[in-house]
């Protein structure tokens, strides 16, 4: 039988750590780019939109479905890299836990 005790302080310093990874992770900034960086959004690594630059060349009436397009590809792309940093911050709170293959945290 494993000892429960020992689980338990792994369990309290896991969560320990999981919270403050999720407080870094509120002030870790990603940056997405669209169209060779004429437009960027800027995430926090949990996904809270923080900021939007388009560049000057983009703001014409013509090109408006063109810039949505672009907007959406930066966030995309913003959205893709604060997932690989949170799986990476991940990894290292949960080292040397036996999890099963496939299980996420946090829930």
């Amino acid at each position: 039988m494993p000892d429960i005790m020992g689980l338990m302080k792994q369990a309290q310093a896991m969560q320990a750590k999981v919270q403050e990874m999720q407080a870094e992770l509120e002030r870790l900034d990603v940056e997405g780019q669209a169209g060779g960086g004429m437009v960027r959004v800027t995430l926090s690594a949990k996904g809270q939109m923080k900021g939007i630059a388009i560049d000057d060349a983009l703001m014409k009436a013509e090109e408006k479905e063109i810039l949505e397009d672009l907007i959406v590809t930066a966030h995309e792309d913003a959205r893709k890299k604060a997932e690989r940093v949170m799986e990476e911050k991940m990894k290292t709170v949960t080292a040397g836990l036996p999890l099963p293959p496939g299980m996420k945290l946090p829930f």
